[in-house]
Protein backbone atom coordinates (compact mmCIF):
# COMPACT_ATOMS: atom_id res chain seq x y z
CA UNK A 1 0.00 0.00 0.00
CA UNK A 2 0.82 3.91 -1.01
CA UNK A 3 -0.92 6.54 -0.56
CA UNK A 4 -4.17 4.42 -0.01
CA UNK A 5 -3.06 2.63 -3.41
CA UNK A 6 -2.01 -1.20 -3.39
CA UNK A 7 0.75 -2.16 -5.22
CA UNK A 8 2.09 -5.72 -6.81
CA UNK A 9 5.55 -5.52 -5.57
CA UNK A 10 7.56 -6.51 -8.84
CA UNK A 11 11.50 -5.93 -7.69
CA UNK A 12 13.67 -4.79 -4.62
CA UNK A 13 16.90 -2.88 -4.96
CA UNK A 14 19.70 -3.41 -2.40
CA UNK A 15 22.04 -0.87 -1.36
CA UNK A 16 24.98 -0.91 0.52
CA UNK A 17 25.26 2.09 3.21
CA UNK A 18 28.27 3.12 4.33
CA UNK A 19 27.87 1.73 7.63
CA UNK A 20 28.18 -1.63 5.77
CA UNK A 21 23.92 -2.22 6.48
CA UNK A 22 21.24 -2.44 3.63
CA UNK A 23 18.87 -0.43 2.43
CA UNK A 24 15.92 -1.92 0.28
CA UNK A 25 13.20 -0.21 -1.84
CA UNK A 26 10.33 -2.03 -3.30
CA UNK A 27 9.14 -1.36 -6.96
CA UNK A 28 5.47 -2.48 -7.91
CA UNK A 29 2.59 -1.66 -10.21
CA UNK A 30 -1.05 -0.35 -9.02
CA UNK A 31 -2.98 -3.55 -8.37
CA UNK A 32 -5.41 -1.49 -10.35
CA UNK A 33 -4.24 -1.46 -13.68
CA UNK A 34 -4.62 1.66 -15.67
CA UNK A 35 -2.04 3.98 -16.49
CA UNK A 36 -0.27 4.07 -13.15
CA UNK A 37 3.68 4.46 -12.57
CA UNK A 38 6.35 2.25 -11.87
CA UNK A 39 6.99 3.19 -8.19
CA UNK A 40 9.16 3.13 -5.08
CA UNK A 41 7.64 1.92 -1.33
CA UNK A 42 8.88 0.57 1.63
CA UNK A 43 9.72 -3.23 1.71
CA UNK A 44 6.85 -5.09 2.96
CA UNK A 45 7.96 -7.19 6.40
CA UNK A 46 7.74 -10.24 5.33
CA UNK A 47 10.00 -13.39 6.43
CA UNK A 48 10.56 -14.37 2.89
CA UNK A 49 11.11 -11.48 1.84
CA UNK A 50 14.33 -10.44 4.52
CA UNK A 51 15.17 -14.02 4.11
CA UNK A 52 15.65 -13.14 0.21
CA UNK A 53 17.17 -9.75 0.84
CA UNK A 54 19.52 -11.12 2.89
CA UNK A 55 20.76 -14.17 0.68
CA UNK A 56 21.50 -11.95 -2.18
CA UNK A 57 23.56 -9.44 0.00
CA UNK A 58 25.51 -12.68 1.40
CA UNK A 59 25.68 -13.90 -2.41
CA UNK A 60 26.78 -10.33 -3.74
CA UNK A 61 29.63 -10.34 -1.06
CA UNK A 62 31.22 -13.45 -1.88
CA UNK A 63 31.23 -12.09 -5.62
CA UNK A 64 33.02 -8.92 -4.77
CA UNK A 65 35.44 -10.99 -2.24
CA UNK A 66 36.26 -13.12 -5.03
CA UNK A 67 36.72 -10.61 -7.49
CA UNK A 68 40.29 -10.18 -9.77
CA UNK A 69 39.98 -6.27 -10.73
CA UNK A 70 39.77 -4.29 -13.78
CA UNK A 71 42.02 -7.98 -15.88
Amino acid sequence: MRRGEEFELQSLTVRLLPDHSVAVKAYGRPVAGGRGAYVSFAMPDRPELRALVDAAANRAADLWRGNTGLG
